[in-house]
């Protein structure tokens, strides 16, 4: 059987009386099985049965192994690093806003629905410290000198994004991305001179796919406000707002603050899923069913007790989420409460 090309589907015969559907968009393979939509790993690192016959064992093996990277040789040396940043690159966090604090003054830029990549002066490095496997052509001209930006190609794109650049095989669909660049970590000096070391690399390099990413002054809550409905509209994923003349500190920081809006839907609990780790022997996440049939699991927001005794199946949920993926599927869904005025959805 061939393999799948770019935005190809095909159906192949299962356990279920119904065929499972296989499809590939921008390299990020999916099946509609069970066994492919309940992993609980990032989804351009599933596979499958039928994906493995398919595509054949070698291919996706290569396909969702990723070589990792040695980290920095800095890494890990200040006291108190948390363990997220302890894994990957010597990363700046952000913290989210109380949806209170005036924020005037601050820089106020987009929050890019992309994939977080750090320039270590060699490679570009992913969050949990797995090397992206861009084109020499792709790299060309980016200084020693360590940045911190997003591998973007646009909005409502996200799927795509992770779908080329967690390929190991140095594609020209590299040509889709831009490395958009918000912050350079080496330069020791405050967030004003950073981008404006940023800015003069991009003048004196002249990349097409490198990118100095765009921040302006923030007036204050109203204007705060306004630019979120905008991005939003846009179909953009929020606000990123930095405070004038910080540092670039590892770990989370309450200089760099996330803005962004969550939706909330309802869904009726079809199985409770086990857990593992340290939620072995309780729930691990509620396999849960949109009115229009779209499966999918949540997996956080649980308190300890409700993993004890999860909501019932056949009862309604309300769950947030933060936008639709390409196949309709909520993105990072987060239990709320069970909705005891409704005993389930309707077909």
């Amino acid at each position: 059987m061939p393999d799948l090309g770019d935005g190809e589907s095909v159906e192949m015969k299962g356990s279920g009386a119904k065929p499972y559907v296989l499809k590939n968009v921008g390299g990020v393979y999916s099946c509609s099985c069970p066994a492919w939509r309940n992993q609980s790993t990032a989804i351009e690192r599933r596979t499958c049965k039928h994906l493995r016959k398919l595509r054949g064992e070698a291919a996706e093996q290569a396909r969702v192994g990723l070589d990792p990277v040695p980290a920095p040789e800095n890494e890990g040396e200040a006291n108190g690093e948390s363990a997220e940043a302890k894994s990957g690159p010597p990363l700046l966090l952000a913290e989210k806003w109380d949806n209170a604090e005036d924020l005037a003054g601050w820089w106020l830029s987009e929050k890019l629905d992309g994939v977080r990549a750090y320039w270590n002066g060699q490679a570009l490095i992913s969050r949990l410290g797995n090397r992206f496997h861009a084109p020499p052509w792709f790299l060309e001209g980016l200084p020693e000198t360590p940045l911190d930006g997003e591998l973007w190609i646009g909005r409502k794109a996200f799927q795509r994004t992770v779908g080329i650049v967690r390929r190991q095989d140095q594609s020209d669909l590299w040509k889709e991305v831009t490395y958009v660049v918000f912050d350079a970590p080496g330069v020791d000096a405050a967030f004003e001179d950073r981008l404006a070391f940023v800015s003069a690399h991009k003048a004196q390099c002249r990349s097409p796919y490198l990118k100095a990413h765009e921040h302006t002054p923030c007036t204050g809550l109203v204007q705060l406000r306004e630019e979120l409905a905008r991005v939003e509209a846009l179909g953009g994923e929020g606000l990123m707002l930095r405070q004038p003349g910080s540092r670039y500190e590892v770990g989370r920081s309450t200089t760099l603050l996330k803005v962004k809006s969550f939706r909330d839907a309802e869904a009726r609990v079809l199985e409770h899923l086990k857990g593992a780790g340290r939620h072995k022997g309780r729930l691990g996440a509620l396999l849960v069913e949109l009115a229009d049939g779209t499966r999918f699991s949540v997996g956080t927001g649980f308190s300890d007790a409700e993993r004890s005794a999860p909501p019932a199946i056949g009862s309604t949920i309300t769950f947030r989420y933060q936008e639709l993926s390409d196949s309709g599927v909520p993105r990072f869904p987060s239990y709320v409460r069970v909705r005891s005025d409704l005993a389930g959805l309707e077909p």
